[in-house]
């Protein structure tokens, strides 16, 4: 973070006083130590260190750049006390930087208030460091003369109002307090600062109503930012008083009322107005700024847009705006929506932002484009546009962004499209309604960095003149219906990095030459399509891909080992396809996240696959025909949430080393053949959904690919208008113009049913699937501690022992799945505390005794929830409980087990076996002693056997467990 230093051609060395006053600042800042351009020199000419800048004149140390100076700080939690004594040599100084130091205060005697000495200091910068209150008092700034700009920005003063430093700062023009805790008191006192004219208060929680006393007294005031507080009210009149005023941010809290009702039309200065993200009502006639003449920049973002009657007179404004932001605003009609009417009257707009308004089905404004003929970016993403796409006859050779996605746009693409925008860097009109080929002049256009169309209706093949186009970098072509060879020649364009054809119609084998001349390919989406052969080895040489989505295809054939030289892969998807043979050991793949390999035909033990992938955090290993045991190795995975190995042959019990995996919120091991306990220590799990943890909704590294191709976008807009470029970047980051995107897509099943959860559904999901196993035992009562869990289903295995009361504590729970097993024991009716449960059953179990109330959720539970258990009883069972047996009235008696229903279990086992061993022995005897019956029960016994197979075959072909498997 220093700044680089504007060197003479000779050099005439320093002041000796300054010379060892830089060696005394040395073992506090790291710049000075390490920041010189030559080691041989920088001792003898202090002027020739880059945290120094000198007069050229007089070679005397001018500024000093010494922030972010002790980087070693930030991981200790050293605190820096310093002497300001220090910098007295420095008697010429003008500009001392300190930020980002941790500096906390000064040492005792030695504040700050010592650099009064330094007469020409002009600028002052102690933001980023560690005041608070309790060291605000060594701070002690005595009045500065020249002292202009002041930057305590990034502290942890809350009570810089009360103190004398207020009153020293009353020569101070420029006054940063970003980020800085305050009150509405700091508002009221700072009347006093007269000579300000720049006032930034960002997001230093500031909250309540404007006062009308203090801030409004500093009528020289030209530039003040309050946005990011919660201030709320409505702007009181005395802000009238700010005739000097011209860059004016209120952003980001809740003022109300109508803007054409306040002291903002009074202030005919302005050129910077932002009221985004308040609850003002903004007439979308705009009339109330008629006499702004030089007002330039206007963003209103999320505000209600007032439609004035149809019959409101247009009028013909005075300034001439650059920039203008109006988008995700509510529009409250007292018309028909329409935009507003003095964009006819605009000739200078460079950057247009209508996106996300109900415009009412309004056309494409091709007149906007054709009256302002330097307009360079142009957003109307999800604003009701239809019909055609129509545009001006005259070419636009300043247009660089177009984004008009998510509309009603149909028929084709005009053509003239290519002539109007030559120059046209982005182009994305993805979801709309466009139905033509593609045209081939979108080649042609070679200053097309990003080209998204997806979401159409496009048809037919992928020109060549695009796959020509060497200066794309992003082409999206998803979900078309676009057809034949994908690769209509060579993709000549070095710097490509994202390829998106997922979604279409295109088949064949992959050529097995490379068809991307980029080497820094970084996204590859092809599936959902109907590719086939075997998975290319030059896929392998990419070693720069983040993401490859292969899915839903015909690929078939082992996956190659080369897959391990993807060392950089984040995101791979090959599901749905015919894949075989065993999944390559890749151990290296240290980046990897996200991994779908599902519904395939892969098969051995995972062996080492994956084995201490310490990112990952999806693995969907669904539908395969994976043996062996769950691996004990998947403890090296501490990242995984999401794990997915239904329908597999996985044997042997769940390893107790699942238990270590605390991130884990989905584990579905179903339709496998695990057997033993169900492991206790499972409940060390939380099963907790991610919430704002996830990162699977929205890929943000893709963010970081891309950021350099608008690095000079923007730039040159405010450039044109103000300095201060850094407040309007804020407002626009670069990642909104952004159509790159992946929604992580994981198939549960709950509820009787699967379902596809995606985007934030998925970040709240949590669910445990162990269904259609051979798991013994008793469910371990310590499930209960999933208190987060959604969903749970232990059905179809061989679980004894009672229903665990401690299930009551699964207050979020919307499925419950227990059927199927050897259940025993009443209902616990603690369960009518489960406010949130959608599916309840436990059908064929041996459970008895009453059903729980019928209240709640249990009261919408039919007879299916309880099928095959004929000693339950109690509504919506036809049999009824027995006298003082109801679910409301019945008690157990002194003595009596309570889980044991009407009849005690063990006299009947017992019973039960005497008799079955006496009919067995005398049938035995009877057989043995009459060979004719002896006969005839074994021909019985043989059509018995044959009816039965048959029978069993038809009817397991029914049942969901053993579909895939038969």
């Amino acid at each position: 973070m220093t700044a680089l230093v504007l060197e003479t051609g000779s050099s005439y060395g320093c002041l000796e006083q300054e010379r060892l006053a830089l060696q005394h600042l040395e073992p506090f800042f790291y710049h000075l130590r390490y920041g010189s351009n030559l080691r041989g020199e920088e001792v003898l000419d202090c002027c020739r260190r880059k945290a120094v800048k000198c007069d050229i004149t007089t070679r005397r140390v001018t500024t000093l750049f010494l922030g972010f100076g002790a980087p070693n700080r930030y991981y200790s939690n050293e605190k820096l006390y310093l002497n300001a004594s220090l910098f007295l040599p420095f008697e010429e100084l003008r500009n001392l930087h300190l930020q980002g130091n941790e500096i906390a205060g000064c040492v005792e005697n030695e504040g700050f208030g010592k650099l009064s000495k330094l007469k020409h200091l002009e600028f002052l910068d102690l933001s980023l460091n560690a005041f608070n209150d309790s060291t605000l008092s060594s701070l002690k700034l005595c009045p500065l003369s020249n002292l202009e700009t002041l930057d305590m920005s990034y502290n942890e003063v809350t009570q810089f109002v009360t103190s004398k430093e207020l009153h020293m700062l009353r020569n101070v023009e420029h006054l940063f307090m970003d980020n800085t805790p305050l009150d509405i008191n700091f508002l009221q006192s700072i009347g006093n600062l007269t000579s300000l004219k720049t006032l930034s208060l960002y997001n230093c929680s500031v909250a309540g109503t404007l006062p009308t006393k203090g801030w409004c007294h500093l009528k020289g005031l030209e530039e003040l930012s309050l946005n990011g507080n919660g201030l709320q009210g409505a702007i009181p009149s005395c802000l009238g008083n700010l005739t000097f005023l011209r860059y004016f941010d209120i952003s980001n809290n809740q003022f109300t009322g109508n803007v054409a009702s306040t002291a903002l039309t009074n202030l005919t200065t302005l050129k910077f107005l932002s009221l985004s993200n308040n609850q003002f009502q903004v007439p979308v006639s705009f009339e109330s700024f008629a006499n702004h003449l030089n007002l330039q920049i206007l963003l209103s973002d999320g505000n209600k847009l007032v439609v004035e009657p149809t019959f409101f007179q247009t009028w013909s404004p005075k300034f001439q705006l650059r920039v203008l932001s109006l988008s995700n605003c509510t529009i409250e009609e007292h018309g028909n929506p329409q935009l507003p009417n003095f964009l006819y009257y605009q000739y200078d707009l460079r950057y247009v932002d209508l996106s996300y308004n109900n415009f009412g089905g309004i056309r494409f404004p091709d007149w906007l484009v054709k009256n302002n003929t330097r307009l360079e970016e142009l957003y109307m993403m999800d604003s009701s546009i239809e019909g055609h796409l129509f545009l001006p006859s005259h070419p636009n050779y300043n247009m660089t962004v177009l984004k008009v996605s998510n509309n009603k746009l149909q028929h084709q693409i005009p053509t003239n499209f290519c002539s109007v925008f030559p120059n046209l860097q982005v182009l994305i009109i993805s979801r709309n309604a466009f139905k033509s080929n593609i045209p081939p002049c979108l080649g042609d256009m070679r200053q097309l960095t990003i080209l998204d169309i997806s979401h159409n209706q496009f048809f037919g093949g992928i020109p060549e003149e695009l796959a020509m186009s060497c200066s794309l970098r992003f082409l999206r072509l998803s979900n078309n219906n676009l057809s034949g060879k994908m690769f209509p020649a060579i993709y000549c364009s070095p710097e490509l990095r994202g390829f998106y054809l997922d979604g279409n119609n295109f088949d064949g084998e992959m050529p097995h030459f490379s068809p991307f001349s980029s080497s820094v390919l970084q996204a590859l989406y092809l599936s959902d399509n109907h590719f086939s052969g075997k998975l290319p080895i030059w896929l392998w040489n990419y070693t720069s891909l983040l993401i490859l989505s292969l899915a839903n295809n015909q690929f078939e054939g082992p996956i190659p080992i080369e897959l391990c030289k993807l060392v950089n892969l984040y995101f791979l998807d090959l599901s749905q396809n015919l894949l075989s043979g065993t999944i390559p050991s890749c151990s290296n793949l240290q980046d990897i996240k996200h991994v779908h390999l599902s519904r395939n035909k892969l098969s051995g033990p995972l062996s080492l696959a994956f084995y201490g992938s310490s990112s990952l955090v999806t693995l969907d290993l669904r539908e395969n025909n994976i043996t062996g045991k769950i691996p004990d190795w998947i403890d090296t995975l501490p990242a995984l949430s999401v794990l997915l190995m239904k329908a597999n042959q996985f044997h042997g019990e769940i390893p107790v080393q699942l238990c270590k995996l605390h991130s884990l919120t989905i584990v579905d091991l179903s339709q496998n053949k695990l057997s033993g306990p169900i492991p206790s220590c499972l409940s060390n799990l939380t099963l907790q959904p991610r919430g704002e943890k996830s990162d699977t909704s929205i890929l943000s590294f893709m963010f970081t690919i891309v950021e350099g191709v608008f690095a000079e976008m923007g730039q040159k807009i405010y450039d044109l208008i103000t300095d201060k470029w850094k407040y309007f970047a804020n407002e626009f980051p670069t990642s909104r113009l952004l159509p790159l995107n992946y929604a992580e897509v994981i198939e549960f099943s709950t509820k009787r049913a699967s379902y596809n959860y995606t985007g934030n559904i998925l970040d709240s999901l949590s669910g445990i699937d162990l269904s259609c196993n051979q798991l013994t035992g008793i469910i371990p009562p310590e499930l209960g501690n999933f208190i987060e869990i959604r969903g749970v289903n232990l059905s179809h295995n061989n679980l004894t022992g009672p229903i665990p009361s401690t299930f009551s504590k699964l207050k979020q729970i919307e499925s419950l799945d227990l059927s199927y097993n050897n259940l025993n024991s009443r209902i616990p009716p603690e369960l009518t505390e489960l406010y949130f449960l959608e599916v309840f059953t436990v059908a064929h179990n041996n459970l008895s005794g009453p059903l729980p109330d019928r209240k709640f959720q249990f009261g919408t539970f039919d007879e299916s929830s309880y099928d095959g258990n004929p000693l339950l009883c109690g509504p919506p069972l036809k049999n009824s409980c027995g006298e003082g047996d109801s679910p409301e009235t019945r008690t157990a008696s002194p003595g009596e087990d309570e889980e044991d229903g009407f009849i005690d279990m063990v006299d009947f086992y017992s019973s039960f076996g005497v008799s079955y061993a006496v009919i067995l022995l005398a049938t035995g005897i009877v057989l043995y002693i009459n060979p004719y019956w002896r006969r005839a029960w074994f021909y019985f016994i043989e059509e018995r056997s044959t009816a039965c197979y048959f029978f069993i075959v038809d009817n397991l072909r029914r049942l969901p467990c053993f579909r895939r498997n038969i």
